[in-house]
């Protein structure tokens, strides 16, 4: 189904009211990755430490954890780069019990 078949039959509202139905209804939370050619989202249970959330990108990310740098989304969009974010303090640095927050922004050091 095209975009415009969609809007003339107000599918796509919808469509989105009911993906987050479902992520509220199965406790699910979504952190994003950043990276020079890539973003993404990945989704987790809700209450996952960030050691546990590494597990969705690859094991070894979960095996191999030493700290994740957190951002919120929207902080990151204000500061415009990670590299900014940084210079004005809005980065952060968490350990393996860190719970992941929906709409965080994660880099792993493994």
């Amino acid at each position: 189904m095209t975009p415009e078949e969609q809007k003339e039959l107000g599918i796509e509202p919808h469509l989105r009211e009911l993906a987050r139905a479902c992520y509220r209804l199965l406790d699910l939370i979504s952190f994003f990755t950043t990276g020079e050619d890539e973003t993404r989202a990945w989704t987790i249970p809700s209450g996952s430490t960030a050691k546990r959330a590494g597990r969705a990108i690859h094991s070894d990310f979960e095996e191999k954890f030493i700290r994740a740098e957190v951002i919120f989304w929207e902080d990151l969009l204000k500061a415009g780069s990670h590299a900014r974010a940084r210079t004005l303090g809005l980065l952060r640095t968490e350990g393996k019990d860190y719970i992941v927050k929906n709409g965080d922004v994660i880099e792993f050091r493994i």
